[in-house]
Order: C-alpha cells, then structure tokens, then sequence
C-alpha cells in the first residue's frame, strides 16, 4: 500500500489526516474524500446546516460523486430536498440540462447533466450549492451554468473545504481553508 505525505485538518471537533496528491509537476493538494467516513460526513453537515440556517433556502445542488453523502446528510438536516448533477447521460434522464468545466482532479473536460424530474424541483427556486472541496472553481461554473438555465437563484454555496486562493473563496460558507502545497 502506498504512503503518502499528509496534511492534518480538524472538521467540526474531528481529527483527520489528507494525503497530499501530486496534480501536476511541483503542486500538492491534500485530497478529503468523505465516502465511507459516516462520522465525518454527518458533523461536517451538521456544522454547515448551523452556518446556513439564516439563508433563505428551497434545495439543495451537487455534482456527482464525492459529495453526494454530504448533500444527503445536509438534506436531512435542513430538511430541504437535493439534486444530484450527474456526470452521465442516462436515456431515462429525458430532457436532460447540461454544461460542460473542466476538472482539477482529472484535468478533463466534464459534463453536468441535470435529469429531467429535477427540473421542477429547482426552477425558480433558491438553492444552496454544495461541494465537498471548492478548489479551482471548475464544478462551480458547470453547477452555476445548470442553475441559469434551470432559472434558479444561488443562495449560497458551502463546502467543507475551500483551497488555493483564500481571498477568491471569501463567500463561500466552509468549515475551513486547505493551503496549496509546492515543492
């Protein structure tokens, strides 16, 4: 099993231990992958549910994989419902929205599909844009370009984690901020 360099982050009262990724030639970041850490998911959620209770919410908005546990569990914390954004078209999907960024974790293009049952569920609706890490922005963009064409409003957006530029990320509610780390 390979060994990597970590990072030690604290989230809502819990201790965790990010390994850190080479993305490209003399760049790390510490990667939070949150499936299968029910502990970590349900106080991250609970902690973001605190910090969102006075933004005026329908729904809330993620991008498939990573942070959909985190979506569910701040579901049922606000008791509002969640869509997912999935990254496949599937034929049952019907009249699909979709938009097209580009990953930081696999540096290819990815396309965001809203399914057609969700439509309703968003239009002209307030949601809350959730992500696990917001780091370049990328799934971001994608998520926002659904939402205009969906005609919802951004209420906010939260994530556990922002990175990179501090500055860049000041509106977005997290739980806190991991550095960029360079050789």
């Amino acid at each position: 099993m390979p060994t990597h360099k970590t990072h030690p982050v604290e989230i809502a009262g819990l201790r965790r231990e990010l390994p850190l990724f080479e993305v490209k030639p003399g760049l790390k970041i510490a990667i939070l992958n949150i499936l299968g850490d029910t502990e970590l998911t349900q106080a991250s959620a609970k902690e973001l549910a605190k910090q969102l209770a006075a933004k005026p919410f329908d729904a809330l908005v993620t991008a498939e994989a990573k942070s959909i546990p985190l979506a569910y569990a701040l579901s049922v914390e606000t008791r509002k419902p969640y869509v997912v954004l999935r990254k496949t078209y599937k034929s049952y999907m019907g009249d699909a929205l979709k938009a097209e960024t580009l990953s930081i974790t696999t540096g290819e293009p990815q396309t965001l599909i809203l399914d057609e049952k969700d439509f309703e569920l968003i239009k002209g609706k307030k949601v809350v844009i959730i992500d696990d890490v917001i780091s370049t922005g990328s799934t971001l963009q994608g998520i926002r370009m659904i939402l205009d064409k969906a005609g919802a409003t951004i209420a906010a957006e939260a994530a556990i984690f922002t990175e990179g530029d501090r500055a860049e990320w000041m509106h977005i509610v997290s739980l806190g901020h991991l550095p960029l780390f360079t050789d």
